[in-house]
């Protein structure tokens, strides 16, 4: 059928691909939480600074759960929380 395009089906594609557009995203996706991050605190949005923290947690975690060296991807001062100020 002219115009049809096949579903990809998993073994379609070798390991070494997917574990590297894996990390790709998983790379992209922290970058872009990161720059979210700095987004929050440069204006003073406590509560997002908090979800943007939390949601790098979540992705480092995912990578250490998939054998991924995180190390030098983010800073622990930037995972810092700070307390709430009057």
């Amino acid at each position: 059928m002219k115009g049809w395009i096949r579903p990809r089906r998993y073994g379609d594609r070798n390991e070494a691909t997917t574990v590297s557009e894996f990390m790709t995203v998983l790379r992209d996706r922290i970058t872009g939480a990161k720059d979210a991050l700095d987004a929050a605190r440069d204006a003073g949005h406590d509560h997002e600074v908090n979800l943007h923290i939390a949601r790098l947690r979540d992705l480092l975690d995912l990578a250490r759960r998939h054998d991924v060296d995180t190390a030098g991807w983010v800073d622990a001062a930037a995972l810092a929380t700070q307390p709430y100020q009057d």
